[in-house]
């Protein structure tokens, strides 16, 4: 596979697609560490994890740089990227020595549980972030005492591969996190069908979620999903107006709008809706899409020319604002503004995962409501009042897991994370994500 970088379509790398004999060799090993790699004393393996997030640490600039050439991020969201890394890595050395089991009362003796690995798990990872999704998945797993195995997406290897090189010398065991370059249809597929794989976590579409997740049961395996996103950015006329416009276009441009938490639905109060159009127009025209290293840029290209088409394919007609993109090589597209005459339009009903926003109005809180939970997604959103009561009822009427009230934060590793509806399936991050990866094992010893 010829590794392109996005920003000026030249390879930076070959890197060779694993069959699927090599997949079955990979779940070998996995199988084959599993053992000794679940006994490890907890304090051992909560070091060997510090360790490991150290090196990170030391790497930092090195993982920013590669995820930059590889995804074509902006150099500030790379550096973001590579510490979340290790600061996900940090905070799950500290539960090898905190993955408790319970003491439960019961008669005629004494009833005890265990939280205990599930063996080996298969994490499939996307494009669009790929160092930082992948640790989500990887580190509360091996934290566990699971063996791990991380397919990366086919376009963004590089991360993922350096990432298996600093935890071999960390000091982590052979075969106990393994990363497998390969096709969906080959390495991933291999990964789900395979009887030695406990568990997958899956991110990604939720059409190919659909899929793994009816194939994982055939052998009743265990999935967390975390798919698709519509999510709505609700504002209310009594909000700060300003400070809604003005940070609007980065919970939808971010990573050029390749984000399953994008909030590419605004719905703005009628009696405010203009104001607001004007506002947004004009930080959209501040926006500077271009070269992903220099500092000063805000967006950077899509992923390929196949991600580019699709998106152009959601913009017909003549849109609301449209920015401007650099000329030539790379995969660019400008961040977009629509309004709709019908809420059944595509471009509003469908994740087009790209810097295209739509922008329409409403005209009470039910109405607000109504729209905002009329898709088949529920992954994030965000809630824009001076109402704190209002907050509260918009937040628990809102079907979606991960909500912001004057923010557009929804990602904390320390946090629970993860979608309602076609959204997808379970939590990371958090310590939601430590059960995931555990067995409970119940023991009644008889007096």
């Amino acid at each position: 596979m010829k590794i392109i970088n996005p920003a000026t379509e030249d390879v930076l790398a070959d890197v060779e697609l694993a069959d699927l004999a090599e997949t079955e060799r990979a779940v070998e090993r996995a199988r084959e560490a599993f053992p000794a790699w679940r006994d490890v004393a907890p304090g051992d393996r909560a070091r060997l994890l510090r360790r490991f997030a150290d090196l990170v640490d030391r790497h930092a600039d090195e993982l920013a740089g590669l995820e930059l050439a590889n995804a074509g991020h902006t150099i500030g969201n790379a550096r973001w990227e590579a510490g979340n890394v290790r600061d996900v890595l940090h905070f799950y050395a500290g539960a090898p020595e905190r993955n408790h089991g319970r003491q439960i009362p019961v008669a005629g003796g004494v009833d005890i549980t265990f939280a205990e690995p599930l063996g080996v798990v298969g994490v499939i990872v996307p494009w669009n972030f790929p160092m930082v999704i992948m640790m989500w998945g990887t580190a509360p797993a091996l934290a566990a005492g699971n063996t791990v195995i991380v397919k990366p997406a086919e376009w963004t290897p590089l991360t993922a591969l350096r990432l298996a090189e600093l935890a071999l010398e960390a000091g982590l065991p052979e075969g106990v996190l393994q990363v497998l370059p390969g096709a969906g249809e080959v390495a991933g597929a291999g990964l789900v069908d395979h009887p030695g794989v406990r568990k997958i976590v899956f991110t990604g579409s939720t059409e190919v979620g659909k899929l793994i997740a009816a194939r994982a049961a055939q052998n009743v395996k265990r999935v967390t999903l975390e798919l698709g996103g519509k999510s709505a950015n609700i504002v209310f006329a009594d909000s700060d107006l300003a400070q809604a416009a003005a940070t609007a276009p980065g919970a939808v441009f971010d990573n050029s709008g390749q984000d399953c938490c994008a909030r590419s639905r605004i719905l703005v109060q009628r009696e405010v809706h203009d104001e607001f159009l004007d506002r947004l127009g004009r930080a959209v025209g501040g926006l500077k899409v271009g070269d992903p290293a220099d500092p000063g840029t805000d967006l950077g290209p899509l992923i390929s020319a196949e991600h580019l088409e699709r998106v152009t394919s959601f913009v017909t007609g003549t849109p609301r604002f449209q920015g401007s993109c650099p000329p030539g090589r790379g995969y660019w597209f400008p961040p977009t503004v629509l309004t709709h005459d019908s809420l059944d339009d595509r471009a509003f009903t469908e994740e087009i995962f790209g810097p295209v926003v739509s922008v329409v109005p409403f005209t009470d809180e039910a109405e607000a409501i109504q729209i905002a939970n009329n898709t088949k997604y529920g992954l994030s959103g965000s809630i824009w009042t001076r109402d704190v009561g209002r907050a509260l009822r918009v937040a628990r009427a809102v079907e979606a897991g991960n909500l912001s009230v004057n923010s557009h934060s929804s990602v904390r590793y320390w946090t629970p994370f993860g979608g309602y509806k076609e959204s997808g399936l379970g939590r990371e991050l958090g310590p939601d994500a430590l059960a995931a990866f555990t067995e409970t094992k119940n023991v009644f010893i008889a007096h």
